[in-house]
């Protein structure tokens, strides 16, 4: 290493705010440290003020005549909620892509209204380019598929809805 490198390394190092650097090749070891009560040169960033947005608030009429708050103040129920409630659902057991087939020609694991059984596969997760077939744990018949083909999936994102009867 040249004189004039091993100073323009010093310079660096006194101007990071770094405390200690170690060097080492072949022919020479360089330990470069800089006193603890040094000062170090930081530079602030610029300070960009960031757009106000009014909050706009939405009332609605109240209407109080006594006719109208019986009938119209009944809350829906979800009736579709319910009816999925008596269903099971196979979830991903890990992050990455959802594949209903194990390639472009082959056939879907499981379709809606496919009868399954514990251990079946019913579709492959790739992740970091493994492809893991994913197994059912139950009997049941697929209801709905809840998620595309070839699209991400979340660890515990439900797959299938299954009805056990």
């Amino acid at each position: 290493m040249k004189l004039n490198e091993i100073q323009d390394l010093i310079k660096f190092v006194s101007k990071s705010g770094v405390s200690e650097v170690e060097l080492e090749t072949k022919e020479i070891k360089i330990v470069i440290r800089t006193p603890k009560n040094a000062p170090v040169m930081m530079q602030a960033a610029p300070l960009i003020a960031a757009p106000v947005v009014n909050p706009v608030s939405q009332v609605q009429p109240v209407n109080t005549s006594p006719s109208n708050t019986t009938s119209e103040n009944k809350t829906p129920v979800n009736t579709a909620s319910a009816e999925e409630a008596k269903y099971v659902t196979i979830k991903s057991p890990m992050i990455g892509t959802f594949y209903r087939s194990p390639g472009q020609d082959k056939p879907m694991f499981v379709n809606v209204g496919d009868e399954i059984s514990a251990g079946k596969p019913v579709c492959i997760i790739e992740a970091m380019k493994l492809f893991n077939e994913i197994e059912s744990d139950i009997k049941g018949k697929i209801i709905k598929v809840l998620v595309n083909d070839a699209s991400p999936v979340e660890y515990d994102q439900p797959l299938f809805l299954v009805d056990p009867s």
